[in-house]
């Protein structure tokens, strides 16, 4: 350890290294648990877990148990303390106040789980004084051989199970050259994701007088980053076509007005009376064709005196003569306004060009030939010394903060990515980049969705607990295809952004992970240019390999209109089954479970959802869905009864996204159709297709 981290911690707290270790070497030590065994020791003692140490303080050996953290200047005597007669602590006496109320018999069975998981306790406790300035709760000792500065609640209930192992195969590839994350870059870039989501919604408000799609940014972000080339993680910077197909959509859509559900009678007549009037205002304020101006202010004129005399027209002839009227004047308005709508698109992302230009170029990595089990994304430039981010704990909640923006994330959760930066981080032992890295995850993924309420939550979403378990069970899924540290079951998954993601076991992006065998769940952001590109890039692996490969697909099932992923997928000689989960029978894990409450972590699905399996030939002898196998996965898809009561519909995303239209059907999913399972807004009257939706799914992963 060194002596500025020393400085830090308040009081005196040793630091153990054994006699050969450098007086100059950074960072703690091996924990006692790894220390070579002394020769001096007797077999007993050392298998009671007694190990010989050395105190840099002190300048001379102690004895410390890595199953109680028990530490002693003598030689420990056999028969003489009760680590040797219950070393786990099992049969310990109830705990007693003091040692963070942790009493003796508590210790020694937390103690044993952090050695039975592997959990280097030194280690963890060099992060906590670095980064928190606490010295963490110890017995009274000769030193401080190391103690996990944070842990989950012991009766948590846990949302993942990382002790699966995977079963998919690729070819072997060399380190990625990515930028490795730093708070200062991750906080310049959400600042410019900020100002640039700011200026879209102005250049909304100024050319349109309109207030941005709900969603539509992240969705713009996820349509660009199929097609980007660029080098940012984030940002798209090299794209065809300029103007986005996405982003155009969802502001024509809300052109001349935003079309809002309407429930009463009144607020149809109030909806067809704007409607009118904004269309004949636009048109004069336009550069409009004569025939375009006389057609759009005739059935405007002409609804608005049908209006005047007519007052006891129910809420459908409204709605009718609302979409009568869309009809004869929608293709006017549209094409008086496309020149200022591709204007806002191509401003936007030029702009977004403009703040890459900080980021270097990667490489593409040559493919490589031999096959192994895969592993997360290796960065080949070291990452630089990273500032210090500061650690504290509000009840169950874990505060990270830098430069004075603070970061929360439930204590679950923090030690998920704890756990997932042990497997998987590989130039980091001593964990002393392990809470900055966390900063750069949660800042990266807050700038992606944005920060207002229930904002992006829906992007994020995730399948059951149970539903992960029946796959895993009976059709051998090991691998989520798009996820993200934050939601993940497995821990081996594909994520938007490999350069932050990789230290907590990201494979990468999907679209450019190319499996030769494995069993795969793909639950994607509803994105339509995602979700067809995903469709692309399963038939390209399925038929380029002859061993067993399978995804198993959940996409909304929407059909007025219909996506053209699930007509391909329908269509798809590798399709062996396609199940549907019937609308407000099945539910979704929140978006935001790494901050919500336990009681928001469930909510329905209002709309249908496709489940279709998509296999090669040795895929489908392998993983094949059968009658039996499928049966399970559906009973598995049911909300359990302790949480009927308290499933939210449809979502978190509810009271935001309540004003979408349900009427106008042409442009019902277009423009909030790429939406995760809770945060659609779908009026889904068959309950199997949804005909208007607004926010979406599973994991943020783009591409």
């Amino acid at each position: 350890m060194s002596s500025n981290s020393q400085g830090s911690v308040k009081g005196e707290a040793a630091t153990m290294v054994p006699p050969s270790a450098s007086a100059s070497s950074h960072g703690p030590p091996l924990s006692p648990s790894t220390t070579s065994k002394s020769p001096e020791l007797p077999d007993e003692l050392v298998q009671a877990g007694w190990s010989k140490c050395w105190s840099k303080r002190e300048n001379r050996p102690y004895y410390f148990n890595r199953f109680t953290n028990q530490s002693l200047w003598e030689v420990p005597v056999l028969g003489q303390h009760d680590v040797i007669s219950d070393p786990l602590g099992l049969n310990a006496a109830p705990a007693e106040a003091g040692d963070g109320n942790l009493g003796n018999g508590q210790r020694k069975r937390r103690s044993s789980e952090e050695q039975g998981a592997g959990l280097n306790s030194a280690k963890r406790a060099k992060v906590f004084k670095l980064n928190s300035g606490v010295e963490p709760t110890t017995p009274i000792s000769p030193s401080t051989p190391g103690v996990k500065p944070w842990s989950s609640a012991p009766e948590e209930k846990v949302y993942w199970d990382l002790d699966i192992q995977t079963n998919a195969v690729i070819r072997e590839r060399s380190a990625a050259n990515h930028l490795p994350p730093h708070p200062e870059i991750e906080l310049q870039r959400a600042q410019l994701v900020t100002k640039l989501r700011q200026h879209y919604a102005e250049l909304c408000h100024q050319r349109e007088g309109i207030d941005p799609p709900r969603e539509s940014f992240n969705r713009w972000l996820l349509e660009r980053k199929v097609m980007d080339k660029g080098h940012d993680p984030l940002l798209p910077s090299e794209c065809e076509p300029v103007v986005s197909p996405s982003m155009f959509r969802e502001v024509m859509n809300d052109i001349p007005i935003r079309l809002s559900r309407i429930k009463y009678k009144d607020d149809a007549r109030r909806l067809l009376f704007k409607y009118a009037e904004a269309a004949k205002r636009m048109i004069d304020t336009r550069n409009a064709s004569p025939e375009s101006r006389k057609v759009v202010k005739w059935n405007a004129e002409d609804t608005m005196n049908w209006l005047r005399r007519d007052h006891s027209a129910s809420k459908e002839d409204y709605m009718d003569r609302l979409e009568h009227l869309r009809q004869q004047c929608g293709p006017h308005v549209t094409a008086v306004a496309k020149d200022s709508v591709e204007g806002i698109c191509s401003k936007i992302y030029q702009l977004s060009m403009y703040t890459c230009s900080f980021c270097a170029e990667t490489c593409a990595s040559p493919p490589q030939s031999r096959l192994v089990y895969c592993y997360p994304v290796r960065l080949s430039i070291p990452t630089p010394t990273l500032p210090r981010v500061e650690l504290h704990f509000e009840n169950d909640m874990a505060c990270l903060r830098f430069r004075g923006e603070m970061l929360k994330i439930n204590r679950g959760h923090f030690s998920k990515l704890e756990l997932l930066y042990r497997y998987s981080c590989i130039d980091d032992s001593r964990f002393e980049k392990f809470l900055a890295r966390v900063w750069c995850l949660l800042k990266r993924y807050q700038a992606m969705f944005g920060s207002g309420v229930h904002e992006g939550t829906g992007l994020q979403g995730a399948l059951p607990v149970a539903v992960f378990e029946a796959l895993n069970r009976h059709f051998g899924v090991t691998f989520e295809c798009f996820a993200s540290p934050l939601n993940c079951y497995f821990k081996q998954f594909c994520s938007a952004f490999p350069d932050i993601d990789g230290f907590f076991g990201s494979r990468g992006p999907f679209l450019s992970f190319s499996p030769v065998s494995g069993s795969f769940e793909a639950n994607p952001p509803f994105c339509e240019e995602l979700m067809d590109a995903m469709v692309t890039h399963f038939e390209e692996l399925l038929s380029q390999s002859s061993e067993p490969l399978s995804f198993v697909v959940f996409i909304p099932e929407w059909r007025n209109p219909v996506t053209p992923a699930l007509t391909r997928m329908e269509a798809s000689r590798f399709r062996r089954h396609q199940l549907t989960i019937q609308a407000y029978e099945h539910e979704y894990r929140s978006g935001s479970q790494h901050v919500c409450k336990r009681d928001e972590m469930y909510y329905r699905a209002v709309h249908g959802t496709a489940v279709i399996f998509l296999q090669n030939d040795a895929g489908f002898a392998k993983w094949a869905p059968t009658p039996e196998r499928l049966a399970e996965l559906n009973a598995a898809y049911r909300p359990t009864l302790s949480r009927t009561s308290s499933l939210s519909t449809p979502g978190p995303a509810q009271s935001a996204s309540g004003d979408r239209d349900s009427t106008p059907k042409a442009s019902d999913r277009t423009q909030s159709g790429m939406m995760s399972p809770g945060g659609h807004d779908n009026n889904n009257n068959n309950g199997s297709s949804s005909s208007s939706s607004s926010s979406p799914q599973d994991k943020l992963t783009a591409p």
